[in-house]
């Protein structure tokens, strides 16, 4: 599929009821409001194709810039192009889902996670963590750097309550992320949850919640979900 033909299966696939629960979700026009499922749907047909990908992502529009997410060749992309992609973000949903995701499965995920949450800028910051949580989600725990991943921990520990709005649920997502997917470590995920506490996360209105760590990764683990790993982080 050319951009042209995919653009206007995006606005035809579009609907007004989506498009505004995406606006209030915090998410930025242009866009169609094209549900998830229909992007699939798409990305079904296109596969990978890295060329697209580059176009729908640099067309500014919500829908396509998602959709570029879900059919990104990491292994053409190189860090140049992720970096310009997490600068060009116009929307949380696509620094936090669409560029942490296309980061966390290329070769250079760790070192830009690593990199972007030491920017000042919120959206930045809050893809990074989102990247870190994507590599330790995916990367078998022999290839993870366990110091340097609990060095993190600690880190959230005494900075998530005074870190930004979206930094804040995103660091929450990383203890998460730890606790779940890093056996070695799921005690002490726990254990820093609990000195955490609640974490407060302006929602913007909506009916979404901030997850208690430290029980979300008791539910992984009743359901014996701890250390399995994913082959994508992409949904």
């Amino acid at each position: 599929m050319t951009k042209e033909q995919v653009m206007k299966e995006l606005e035809k696939k579009g609907s007004e009821s989506i498009r505004k629960i995406f606006q209030n979700h915090g998410n930025s026009e242009p866009m169609y409001g094209v549900k998830v499922a229909d992007l699939k749907i798409i990305q079904k047909k296109v596969k990978k194709d890295h060329e697209l990908s580059m176009e729908l992502y640099s067309t500014g529009n919500y829908d396509a810039m998602y959709l570029a997410g879900l059919i990104a060749d990491e292994s053409k992309m190189s860090r140049k192009d992720i970096q310009q992609w997490a600068e060009r973000s116009t929307s949380k949903g696509i620094s936090e889902y669409t560029v942490a995701w296309v980061a966390a499965e290329s070769d250079y995920g760790w070192e830009l996670g690593m990199k972007w949450i030491d920017s000042p800028k919120e959206n930045i910051a809050s893809t990074g963590w989102n990247t870190l949580s994507g590599v330790i989600a995916m990367k078998p725990d022999n290839e993870l750097n366990m110091a340097t991943i609990k060095k993190l921990l600690q880190r959230i520990v005494k900075n998530i309550h005074a870190a930004p709005n979206r930094v804040r649920y995103t660091m929450n997502g990383f203890v998460i992320g730890v606790g779940g997917y890093v056996k070695e470590l799921t005690k002490d995920a726990i254990e820093i949850a609990r000195k955490i506490g609640d974490v407060y996360v302006d929602m913007e209105g909506t009916a979404c919640k901030v997850p208690s760590a430290a029980d979300y990764i008791k539910k992984m683990e009743a359901k014996g979900y701890i250390g399995k790993k994913k082959k994508t982080v992409k949904c």
